[in-house]
């Protein structure tokens, strides 16, 4: 089976420490709650953080519906957290937090996917690469908004 790999990367401001902005993002099942494209997370196993953790993602983009089955690769408190992605869809995808001016914290998302030939393969990737960015970067807003409302409530 043909893939093709294509990277998307978005990134934000959020006006909190890289603590706060950690701690809700270590929440792997309230990704539904800011990600449009994430319908249902569910855990495989126990395991809720960290290395390890396996879940399957329900992703629904435009016409399409897919289930993504993700391993957590790498989790850095404060710092990093990546995943594999097995499905359909594959590769990897990574938020990284830096600390930004005046206690901001920078959220950097990016995914490398790979798109098999029955969703039009390195064509399908290339037209997804700018809609899944869009759909991202309103993910982050989405992410940004949560954090702010957690933070005042």
């Amino acid at each position: 089976m043909t893939r093709s790999h294509r990277s998307v990367v978005v990134a934000t401001p959020i006006a909190h420490p890289r603590e706060v902005v950690w701690a809700e993002l270590a929440e792997i099942a309230h990704h539904v709650d800011w990600m449009r494209d994430a319908t249902e997370i569910r855990f495989v196993g126990d395991q809720r953080r960290g290395v390890g953790t396996e879940f399957e993602c329900d992703t629904k983009v435009g016409p399409i519906r897919l289930t993504d089955r993700m391993t957590i690769t790498a989790w850095e408190d404060d710092r990093r957290m990546a995943v594999h992605h097995r499905g359909a869809v594959s590769g990897t995808g990574e938020f990284t937090l830096e600390d930004g001016p005046e206690a901001t914290t920078v959220l950097h998302w990016r995914e490398q996917l790979a798109f098999p030939w029955w969703l039009a393969g390195r064509v399908g990737a290339t037209i997804a690469r700018p809609v899944l960015a869009a759909l991202w970067r309103t993910n982050l807003k989405a992410f940004r908004a949560q954090i702010d409302r957690s933070a005042s409530g």
